[in-house]
């Protein structure tokens, strides 16, 4: 039908996404601004738990904290910015940045595991507010272009990939106490960064009574097939590369080499991370999100098999670029799975919520199952290091076999 109009006629009735990129770009450099901080935190949070607990099995709790504060705040959070906007939910999210760099800061300078850990509690309520800004920038975007508005604002990682271990390498020996002047720099980046939230136009929260209906329950939502999978895909997507990464510092300094070296390696993961996401919009488009989804697991299986194969720093590099390569793939297809399972307006704020709190929930058991089995697995670095690896894949059988169970089913059904 619509080849028989005219170009003009075509671009009348295209829809305008002039507000979506607007929206888009901003989002772009919140990620990239106030995103660092994320990468700077899990370089270091490792590290520094290390240095500070008596228990080298919890070395990895202060991540832990990180993801379960992200798990606990990201439905209360979907709640609040259902009534009172996202802007308002971002603004309250870079204020639990700034106050847990500062808790954090504190701990490290008094020698406290429990403020330290305490802080990394409140940067959770960060991170949970960043994992909404690929659905903000869905909200304003066609049904065409959304895949590509989620996959470009994930693309905003590619500089906090490059500018968060960089301050870490700068700012580790500033002070007596290592680690402190990262935690005081992430602090300043959330303070710069919320100037940008001023610049969204993004839609106005429902009236009271509309934002007092609730959507579906948890229960509900997870019933529908297309859901269920796409929270299981993204829940081991994200799980297990937080599983790896966690542990990647730990095993690069205690294989012989430096803090820098495994900055670097981080640096190149997180880049694989978020590079991709200039095409990844393009190839749902395309091929399809479940598709997508699938190449994501087959190259996490790669990552871990490079985990198993040596210990040198190339293996570490290699491995964790495919480790963020296949997060992108894996993550980005379970969120447009989602966002097209769970579209009309009563249902979106409520499966987004619980989408994030149970991936959220995942990541807190992975990465502190990271720390475990690092330091308490088998006798040395090495050991714990393909413990590690070998414990990514009864996870990907589990997300490849229910992606495969939502091809069998009948369309119909």
């Amino acid at each position: 039908m619509t080849d028989s109009l005219s170009p003009a006629d075509r671009a009348a009735a295209a829809p305008d996404d002039r507000r979506a990129r607007r929206n888009v770009a901003v989002l772009v450099a919140a990620q990239a601004v106030l995103g660092s901080q994320v990468v700077m935190v899990f370089v270091v949070g490792g590290l520094a738990g290390q240095m500070l607990t008596p228990v080298p099995c919890l070395a990895t709790l202060p991540i832990s904290m990180i993801v379960l504060g992200a798990a606990l705040a990201a439905p209360a959070l979907a709640g609040f910015m259902a009534r009172h906007g996202r802007r308002a939910g971002f603004f309250l999210g870079a204020g639990g940045g700034l106050a847990g760099s500062a808790l954090a800061a504190w701990g490290l300078a008094a020698g406290s595991f429990g403020l330290f850990l305490g802080g990394s509690f409140l940067t959770g309520l960060y991170m949970a507010a960043q994992g909404f800004y690929r659905f903000a920038a869905a909200d304003t975007a066609s049904e065409a272009f959304r895949p590509k508005a989620i996959s470009w604002v994930m693309a905003g990682g590619l500089i906090s990939a490059v500018l968060g271990p960089q301050l870490v390498k700068a700012t580790t020996g500033l002070f007596a106490v290592p680690f402190l002047g990262t935690y005081l720099v992430a602090l300043a980046i959330n303070l710069a960064g919320m100037a940008l939230y001023l610049l969204l136009d993004l839609p106005r929260p429902v009236g009271r009574r509309e934002a007092a209906v609730r959507g579906p329950s948890w229960g509900a939502l997870l019933a529908r097939p297309p859901v269920l999978v796409a929270v299981v895909c993204g829940m081991v997507s994200y799980a297990l590369m937080n599983l790896v990464m966690t542990s990647t510092p730990l095993a690069i300094v205690g294989c012989g080499f430096s803090a820098g070296d495994a900055a670097d390696v981080i640096s190149a993961h997180v880049l694989a991370m978020f590079v991709p996401s200039f095409f990844t919009g393009h190839l749902i488009a395309r091929w399809g999100a479940e598709r997508v989804v699938l190449a994501g697991l087959v190259i996490l299986a790669g990552a871990g098999a490079t985990g198993l194969s040596g210990v040198e720093l190339g293996h570490f590099f290699v491995g964790l670029i495919l480790l963020g390569l296949g997060w992108n793939f894996g993550f980005i297809g379970a969120t447009a799975m989602l966002t097209a399972a769970a579209g009309r307006p009563e249902e979106r704020h409520r499966a987004q919520g619980m989408n994030d709190a149970l991936v959220m929930g995942g990541v807190t058991v992975a990465s502190l199952a990271s720390g475990g089995l690092m330091n308490c697995v088998g006798g040395s670095a090495v050991e714990g290091w393909q413990a590690v690896n070998l414990a990514m894949a009864p996870f990907l059988v589990l997300a490849g076999g229910a992606l495969i169970w939502l091809w069998l089913r009948p369309r119909d059904a």
